[in-house]
């Protein structure tokens, strides 16, 4: 399967060159990017920032590793300050010891006593001698290992230096990550409250029912009151005549001798 992509994708490259010469390669270079482009875009955001979490927790492995090293170069460099102060103290003792024979030297022929024993002039010239020589070659040893300490003193420092760099940039990239994650909700939110629609000819057929349901209400309410008025009860807040007779017999009165006989009978 795999040689027959190979051949599928040669031949299609050959194609390529045949059609478009010397700028076949700039051609097949630029769909291999915008495929690759189109391929990340596919890709959910959600995933992508869950990936760069997971690639910022890969960090921690190298960060440990470089704070061992650091931590081991400090031990190496507290014991090479203990070696430098121990040989200091050896030179500076050893130097003394030069200079007094050096002085017992110049006072005179000898013999000389150091201790229980007596010695001549050529054996301290020779003692005096070794001496020295083992002093020129400690203080050169000292002098070597200073320019070591302070070789690895800048190193450490600038070891010190990266680390803290990576620190401070991965800190920043999980602030960038979590930035970014709040972004995409509120883009997610955005989106989810535009995708809302809302059935503007349902909410108009509500409020007309609505409407309708008030006006039969209101209309049956008025019936009833309507009803109460007309049921032939005694109105008490109407005033009652003092002599129905007399408002009768005046009222007709008035009408001639017709309305008399008519009120007669």
């Amino acid at each position: 399967m795999i040689k027959k992509v190979i051949l599928v994708a040669g031949g299609a490259f050959l194609v390529a060159a045949f059609l478009f010469g010397r700028n076949a390669i700039g051609y097949f270079r630029t769909s291999l990017t915008m495929v690759r482009e189109s391929a990340q875009n596919a890709v959910p955001v959600e995933f992508q920032i869950d990936h760069a979490r997971n690639m910022i927790k890969d960090l921690t492995p190298e960060v440990g590793k470089n704070m061992h090293v650091i931590a081991k170069e400090e031990v190496e460099l507290k014991r090479l300050e203990e070696q430098i102060a121990a040989a200091e103290t050896r030179l500076a003792k050893e130097k003394e010891q030069v200079l007094r024979l050096k002085e017992d030297l110049a006072g005179g022929p000898g013999p000389f006593h150091y201790g229980t024993r007596s010695y001549t002039a050529e054996e301290v010239k020779a003692d005096l001698a070794n001496r020295f020589q083992r002093y020129k070659t400690g203080e050169a040893t000292l002098a070597s290992l200073k320019g070591i300490y302070e070789a690895r003193q800048r190193s450490l420092a600038a070891a010190r230096q990266r680390l803290d760099g990576m620190l401070a940039a991965r800190r920043q990239l999980q602030v960038d990550v979590e930035n970014l994650d709040a972004r995409n909700q509120m883009v997610a939110a955005a989106q989810t409250a535009s995708s809302f629609q809302f059935d503007e000819s349902q909410l108009g057929r509500v409020k007309e029912l609505v409407s309708n349901l008030r006006t039969r209400l209101d209309v049956s309410e008025r019936l009833t009151n309507v009803e109460t008025e007309f049921q032939g009860e005694i109105p008490l807040d109407k005033a009652t005549p003092k002599n129905i007779l007399d408002e009768i017999g005046h009222y007709f009165s008035h009408e001639g001798p017709d309305a008399a006989a008519v009120a007669k009978q």
